[in-house]
């Protein structure tokens, strides 16, 4: 791959953005004055924007609800940087709850959008160059800064492959730097990127330098061509738009230990494999009728028949997020229309990996939109899965032995949208005349199982007893 100077790799960053539907304006077009996207220096998003679409995805509220929405999100709770940009996640997930007054007089009770995920054309797409913002007694110029509904939710720097001291590295202290004297600019923050020219990195505000990771495909089908310049495929394979709002939505999680809060976002391994195991979910429940992804994809290497209950085996190596990737699926699961509230069982075959996995869950409370529950014992489990719908439960295998030896488990439930996820499935989705993993089925026998390991496993034992479908990840 040929290197490029700063400005080229500039340049061509912009071209990859105008290729995928963006807006680029110059950071010389943005002067305080030049135009109406902002006043002054200080303004680190384009108040009219954010206005004017906050008032198109919302026809319904009075234009002082509108203003009353815009004040909560520039003035956001939090006493820390990352308060802030977790307050606004939730908002930017959930919508800005709102009161007003209707136009029978009576108070009534919303929650404005504040982006429109189902119709990513819906909302405004702006890549700004050398954008300049005053903090302070700071003025800095941030190279590149991509702005959804006047809100700037990545910052891309720069450095120039010529320059023996300008790389990957120094470009993330200069981010750092950014966040100190110019925190402003990084409050709606979703994705923080850095290239020397040739490697391209991509990772959360709270993330350290080892975990801004490489994008290696842009579409999901096939991992994309060598010669491909790295930062080409991170730009095309994140930012793409429908891509872009769906990492906001399913791929971003704020874990907090009520010390401090870690931002953390999906690989392009997680992302990918996720979204096919969704797909596969809805085969396996029989749920709707889910278009079969291509038999290329390098994420699915085998498929199953609608209604089967075999969801597949997610196989990784390790190091690759195995914990967060189980995250990721739950949120997204929880949050399909189509499982209508499902749910989700989370299996492990030790007390220890019960509490670990759990406290995992826990931390990531947000995207599953409900706190999980561990049960204490089989009647405590019984108790749990007698609900009608919803819920995050961990359990042992162990708990799902019957009452007598040789005997067959007792139903507990025979709703289709339970979602079993058993985690390091090779040890314990064996056995189905008369062991564990024969146990849970007959507890649940309209239930939907997708394993998880890290073990290498025979694609014969991953098709005929953990599922259906492999999903390899990094």
């Amino acid at each position: 791959m040929a290197l490029f100077s700063e400005s080229f790799v500039e340049k061509a960053s912009l071209g990859w953005f105008r290729e995928i539907g963006y807006s680029v304006i110059s950071g010389a077009d943005l002067q305080p004055g030049v135009n109406y996207l902002r006043d002054t220096y200080g303004d680190v998003l384009f108040p009219t924007t954010l206005h004017w679409t906050l008032s198109r995805l919302n026809p319904g509220l009075p234009p002082e609800a509108i203003d009353s929405v815009q004040h909560k999100l520039l003035n956001l709770d939090g006493q820390s940087l990352e308060a802030r940009n977790r307050a606004f996640h939730r908002m930017a997930i959930d919508g800005v709850g709102i009161e007003f007054q209707g136009v029978d007089g009576k108070p009534k009770w919303d929650h404005a959008r504040v982006f429109d995920f189902d119709a990513p054309e819906n909302n405004s797409w702006i890549v700004a160059n050398q954008f300049t913002v005053t903090e302070g007694n700071h003025n800095r110029r941030p190279d590149i800064v991509v702005f959804v509904n006047g809100l700037p939710l990545a910052v891309i720097e720069l450095k120039s492959p010529t320059d023996e001291n300008a790389t990957i590295s120094s470009a993330w202290r200069q981010l750092q730097t950014y966040k100190k004297e110019i925190p402003s600019l990084f409050v709606f923050n979703l994705a923080l990127v850095i290239s020397d020219g040739v490697k391209a990195r991509v990772g959360s505000l709270t993330a350290g330098l080892e975990w801004f990771k490489r994008w290696r495909t842009i579409e999901g089908e096939n991992l994309a061509p060598v010669f491909y310049p790295e930062l080409q495929v991170l730009v095309e394979g994140i930012f793409e738009k429908s891509r872009f709002l769906e990492f906001l939505r399913d791929f971003t999680v704020f874990e907090d230990d009520s010390r401090t809060i870690e931002k953390k976002m999906a690989g392009y391994h997680q992302f990918h494999s996720v979204r096919v195991a969704v797909s596969e979910t809805l085969r396996a429940a029989k749920l709707t009728q889910v278009p079969q992804k291509k038999i290329s994809d390098p994420y699915k290497k085998h498929g199953g028949d609608p209604g089967d209950r075999r969801v597949g085996v997610v196989w990784h190596t390790q190091g690759s997020g195995k914990s967060l990737t189980m995250v990721f699926y739950a949120g997204r699961i929880i949050r399909e229309p189509a499982m209508e509230n499902p749910t989700v069982i989370v299996l492990t075959d030790r007390n220890d990996l019960d509490n670990q996995l759990f406290s995992t869950f826990s931390h990531c409370e947000q995207l599953l939109r409900q706190p999980p529950v561990q049960a204490a014992g089989r009647e405590d489990l019984r108790t749990k899965l007698s609900r009608e719908s919803g819920g995050v439960i961990f359990t042992t295998i162990q708990k799902f032995f019957p009452e007598e030896k040789g005997t067959r488990h007792t139903t507990l439930s025979e709703r289709r949208n339970i979602v079993v996820i058993a985690d390091e499935a090779h040890r314990s989705q064996y056995e189905f005349e008369d062991g564990f993993a024969g146990h849970i089925r007959d507890a649940l026998p309209n239930a939907s199982f997708i394993g998880f390991t890290g073990t290498p496993i025979e694609l014969r034992d991953a098709n005929t007893r953990a599922g259906s479908t492999t999903i390899c990840m990094e």
